[in-house]
């Protein structure tokens, strides 16, 4: 039961990112300053934590090296965007919502570069997300759209990002651990973004407003405080369950975007959004009956 209460506690810690990401894009920071200070400051903290901690989980092989610039760039960087700007063009609910598709990219994506087995139930699950996606965007029942495609295109993006972490980063989870992918995964995504980001202007901010309590709560509590609750729940359970546990997060987003931020939801975007966390549970359930079938 601890394990459950740590990977929840993680996850819904993650639900909180569109709060702090609401108000550095207030003080007028852009998406790719926000990816880049949370990325960076993150990646510090959790160096010097594994420093600290555990040495010897710094050590990396050159040969590796492409991995981690996949779940840096094409995933953590990319998603982080796509994430913080679809918050700005949609809002944080629905956001929320699109970025929990990424279950569905890896179902797409395992099965193109990993050969897993496309199941019927998983098919489903793709069906169901697809349907859950036209009703929160408004695409139905009445082809009544409310949100831009270009903000739908980022909500998508942020799932496929999410998505490659798991594809990309699958590899490197037999010769590393989870402490030591995530470390060099943010240290990498930083470092990529950096010249993107306008770090003068980045510069003048920090200097000009009351930013790094908002900078520092995001890359401490939803980031790196987050992360450790979940990897230690992880090891108490089955990899699948913690993943279904997870799903509280979009849930946690969505009712901060109400409660807080004054998002309004359709009755049939809240159809949607269950039809989406139903279609992650089932995935996750069908990918672990594939691994007792496998034993």
């Amino acid at each position: 039961m601890r394990g459950y209460w740590l990977v929840g506690a993680g996850a819904a810690l993650w639900g909180t990112i569109g709060w702090f990401v609401s108000a550095l894009q207030e003080l007028g920071f852009s998406s790719l300053q926000i990816v880049f200070l949370r990325t960076g400051v993150a990646g510090m903290l959790l160096f010097l934590y594994t420093l600290l901690v555990n040495p010897h989980q710094l050590r990396l092989s050159w040969r590796d090296l492409p991995y981690f610039l996949g779940t840096g760039i094409c995933s953590i960087a990319f998603f982080n965007w796509c994430y913080f700007q679809a918050i700005k063009e949609v809002s944080l609910s629905v956001a929320a919502v699109l970025l929990y598709t990424g279950p569905a990219f890896v179902v797409i994506l395992s099965r193109i570069f990993l050969k897993e087995v496309l199941t019927p139930l998983k098919i489903l699950s793709l069906l169901a997300t697809f349907l859950g996606c036209c009703l929160v965007v408004g695409w139905l029942p009445e082809m009544n759209q409310n949100i831009t495609v270009y903000g739908l295109i980022l909500g998508l993006g942020s799932g496929l990002g999410y998505g490659l972490y798991s594809v990309i980063g699958k590899p490197a989870t037999s010769r590393y651990s989870p402490l030591t992918i995530t470390t060099y995964t943010f240290i990498i995504a930083a470092l990529f973004l950096l010249p993107l980001s306008q770090p003068e202007s980045a510069l003048r901010l920090l200097v000009t407003t009351l930013a790094w309590p908002y900078i520092l709560a995001l890359s401490l509590i939803p980031t790196v405080i987050a992360y450790l609750l979940y990897t230690r729940g992880l090891s108490m359970l089955e990899s699948s369950r913690a993943s279904i546990t997870a799903t509280i997060e979009p849930v946690i987003a969505v009712l901060i975007g109400i409660f807080f931020l004054g998002d309004q939801l359709t009755l049939w975007q809240v159809l949607g959004i269950i039809f989406i966390l139903a279609a992650v549970t089932s995935i996750q359930f069908e990918t672990d009956s594939d691994q007792e079938m496998a034993d």
